[in-house]
């Protein structure tokens, strides 16, 4: 009896935001392979990995790929992934990949396009999976043009863009960075020593020494590589 066969993938953002999450798709999945009489043999799931890389380059996907090609998923079995962009990074990815599928007899559910209808079979289920992959790498490249936008923005704003914060500043609750006046001296104080040639370490042991400041080597680095903007050091 053909089987069916799940991918799911989230990325850390979409886990944090509980965005389209593995529960949600496994279940999605679930329903289309019982509509369709199959057995769901296994479900492979990415977690935390990034829609940027292609399916041989993530763990799970790269699983998938080799039980194709070593026939454990056989002519007539089914794969199913809730939306085209969990399973594929580009319309490149989705092109090369389909074809492999549809090589080996294996047809390809995708969720989101045709009513879950295989994607791999005949020339107008093609050419609309075509056209689809295409318009969704336009719209994850419009998506990351925005990310840049608003980054940018809250970078002139002196917002902070996420991560620990950076050494010489608090995160006031409005997201703006807020000067801690001791860093500060501390920061002006390592580029000064930096100035004269001291050593990173050097430099650490004299903010301890000076500042009663601890900071290590490469706290010391990691302020003496970031760019001197507004939000690196505030007027003295």
């Amino acid at each position: 009896m053909a089987k069916a066969y799940g991918y799911t993938r989230v990325s850390t953002m979409e886990q944090a935001t509980g965005g389209d999450s593995l529960t949600v798709q496994r279940q999605a999945i679930e329903r289309h392979a019982k509509a369709l009489g199959k057995r769901l043999a296994h479900v492979y799931v990415d977690e935390g990995v990034s829609g940027s890389k292609s399916l041989e380059k993530r763990p799970q996907g790269r699983a998938l790929l080799l039980a194709v090609q070593r026939g454990d998923i056989q002519r007539g079995d089914v794969i199913i992934a809730s939306k085209l962009d969990r399973m594929f990074r580009s319309a490149q990815d989705a092109h090369n990949v389909s074809a492999i599928f549809r090589k080996r007899g294996i047809s390809l559910s995708l969720l989101d396009l045709m009513g879950g209808d295989d994607v791999t079979g005949d020339g107008m289920a093609k050419a609309f999976f075509g056209m689809a992959s295409v318009f969704a790498n336009l719209e994850r490249d419009r998506i990351g043009e925005r990310i840049r936008e608003v980054k940018a923005e809250h970078r002139r704003e002196g917002r902070h863009l996420g991560g620990s914060r950076p050494f010489g500043f608090t995160i006031g609750k409005d997201g703006h960075l807020r000067p801690v006046p001791k860093e500060q001296n501390a920061i002006r104080l390592i580029r000064r020593l930096r100035a004269k040639k001291y050593s990173l370490r050097k430099i650490a042991a004299s903010v301890q020494e000076r500042l009663g400041l601890s900071i290590s080597h490469v706290g010391v680095g990691a302020v003496l590589n970031r760019s001197a903007t507004k939000q690196e050091e505030a007027p003295a």
